[in-house]
């Protein structure tokens, strides 16, 4: 505990962020170059270092937050680059990206602003990198066992790394042209530079791992037979498989999946297209969907310059404290406001452009095929069914689904090649020490888990390859930070 009166006497201070007007005329990274640094140490100098730390708890990756929270508030930062490196094959990954259960759980959080977890991973990454303490970790010796991943997410991209740390040699085929999964195509650049992917994947290029791009195993490879050609398989598919409305006038031109029109967005940041075919340039947007997809797709509409943009959550708006049904440590679905619904609400002159209890029931024909607008009602508390007399429409030449993923896009090829079976809940089944199917076959990710959080691919992507190191050796040196039927704190 580096500062013992640091949690009473030092507010919290978040990573400050770039003006509206200037973040939303570039793709670049939303936060402050800079302006981390000179608050993290006395935000890191907040924790108590608890006795029972429940944010190792709400940690799917166990991570020693205490450990390199009293580190960087001493400004030791390569031993807490050390520590945070130890449980986390990416840390910047989870630094920009993850959702913090970590603060949820914090012990400050029972009545107070918990510590910026956070943000001090971010940082600590950052530095690692700037000073090169990010280097290749190649094994000492290989095994002569061979291992083929399935997709290269987050799941796939930890489970190859740690099993190729471990001495095997780790072939993982990507059906995209470039590796990175959601990470590569789904996330904006705005929340995560792709600079930040593609030195990890040159870090892992130089411990060994070989990546096959353009290949979708099932269809372009037979499942079989590349099993047979490798000693273990790991399927890190992901859940792509996405929620479907419907609902009247779905058919319509003009309303397409989120994902199509961020994977679109991407291609023209990776210099794939000159502009996107689905640009909401001078439209009238509207996003079914109050999750982080959602808020992606806003963040990316009001920087191709939307004209009008508006996202519908058919959930009640949350409050601002914990309800008592999501008590500590548990994470709370509380009302916040994203950067990207900061933007949106500068853009619609101070308007939240979040619509709460909205159902959307059907959606209007401009007389050509295209949608005009979209139907709505209030939506009942719980049931969430349509409460009448409440109708009305909205403006909408683009509309985009953001519902998010049932599980894995079934190739029914995939499935009977391996003999895999499938849940009740879409995704591909599995034992808690996560094997599937023919012996050698392991299941990590969204795939198994379904729809989750970064921090939640990368554990499984670890603890799998712990999985398949002990089929493969007997034995493993490798960490098993979860089971496949470890569950997150939620209510």
């Amino acid at each position: 505990m580096a500062d013992p009166w640091g949690f009473l006497n030092t507010p919290r201070r978040s990573w400050p962020l770039r003006p509206v007007p200037e973040r939303v005329a570039d793709w670049r990274e939303v936060h402050l170059p800079g302006g981390l640094l000179p608050i993290v140490s006395a935000q890191a100098g907040r924790c108590m270092d608890c006795g029972i730390p429940f944010c190792h708890l709400s940690c799917p990756l166990g991570n020693l937050i205490p450990d390199w929270n009293t580190l960087v508030a001493l400004e030791d930062w390569e031993a807490a680059s050390e520590r945070l490196h130890a449980t986390n094959n990416f840390p910047e990954f989870t630094g920009y990206l993850c959702p913090a259960p970590c603060e949820s759980g914090c012990v400050l959080a029972i009545n107070a602003d918990p510590v910026t977890i956070k943000n001090i991973e971010a940082a600590i990454a950052d530095q690692a990198w700037e000073h090169g303490w990010v280097r290749p970790l190649p094994p000492e010796r290989h095994s002569g066992r061979t291992v083929a991943v399935i997709g290269s997410g987050p799941a796939g991209l930890a489970g190859a790394q740690q099993l190729t740390r471990a001495g095997h040699t780790v072939s993982v085929y990507e059906r995209a042209d470039r590796p990175g999964g959601l990470l590569r195509y789904g996330i904006p650049s705005f929340k995560m530079e792709k600079f930040q992917l593609d030195r990890r994947l040159d870090q892992m290029r130089a411990e060994g791992t070989v990546f096959h791009t353009g290949v979708e195993v099932g269809t372009d490879v037979d499942a079989a037979d590349l099993l047979g050609r490798h000693d273990a398989m790991l399927l890190a598919v992901g859940a792509a498989a996405m929620r479907e409305l419907p609902v009247p006038g779905r058919e319509l031109a003009g309303i397409h999946q989120a994902m199509e029109y961020l994977v679109d967005a991407n291609r023209v940041q990776q210099g794939d297209l000159s502009r996107s075919p689905l640009s909401a340039e001078g439209k009238a947007v509207v996003i079914v969907g109050g999750g982080d997809t959602g808020a992606d797709c806003l963040g990316t509409a009001l920087r191709q310059n939307v004209a009008s943009v508006v996202q519908l959550d058919i959930k009640p708006e949350p409050g601002a404290d914990r309800s008592p049904n999501e008590p500590w440590p548990v994470h709370p679905r509380i009302y916040q406001v994203s950067p990207a619904h900061e933007e949106g609400r500068q853009h619609e002159c101070g308007r939240d452009v979040r619509q709460f209890s909205a159902a959307t029931v059907r959606f209007e024909d401009d007389g050509r095929g295209r949608v005009k607008a979209l139907c709505l009602t209030d939506a009942e508390a719980g049931t969430r069914r349509p409460v009448p007399g409440t109708g009305r429409s909205i403006p909408a030449q683009l509309v985009l689904l953001a519902l998010g993923f049932s599980g894995p896009e079934h190739d029914a090829d995939l499935v009977a090649q391996l003999g895999l079976g499938v849940t009740a809940a879409g995704t591909l089944a599995r034992d808690p020490g996560f094997a599937a199917g023919p012996p050698g076959v392991f299941v990590a990710g969204d795939a198994g888990r379904g729809q989750s959080l970064v921090v939640w691919a990368i554990a499984e992507g670890r603890a799998a390859a712990a999985a398949a190191d002990r089929y493969l050796n007997g034995a493993t040196p490798l960490p098993t930070p979860i089971t496949a039927t470890d569950r997150p704190l939620t209510p």
